[in-house]
């Protein structure tokens, strides 16, 4: 309970926008993937990821993050 607030409201407060967000369980494991957008981003891409994964810790997670380029060339086919 209160993954997905816990998450988006750290994205909402550091200017960052959702664009896309996809939700399941694999293999017993909750998983959520988003695509979004950093344009308004106040904080550094280094700094977001502590926070998330203080974030995650915290509420015993595995929250990471990566710009969509490095996304893509590891699930380049």
């Amino acid at each position: 309970i209160g993954i997905t607030a816990n998450v988006t409201g750290i994205l909402a407060n550091h200017g960052v926008n959702i664009l896309d967000i996809s939700q399941t369980i694999v293999q017993g494991y909750f998983t959520m993937i988003m695509l979004v957008d950093l344009e308004k981003l106040n904080v550094t891409f280094d700094e977001l990821r502590d926070i998330l994964d203080k974030k995650g810790k915290e509420i015993g997670l595995s929250i990471k993050i990566q710009l969509e380029e490095v996304f893509n060339s590891m699930h380049h086919v």
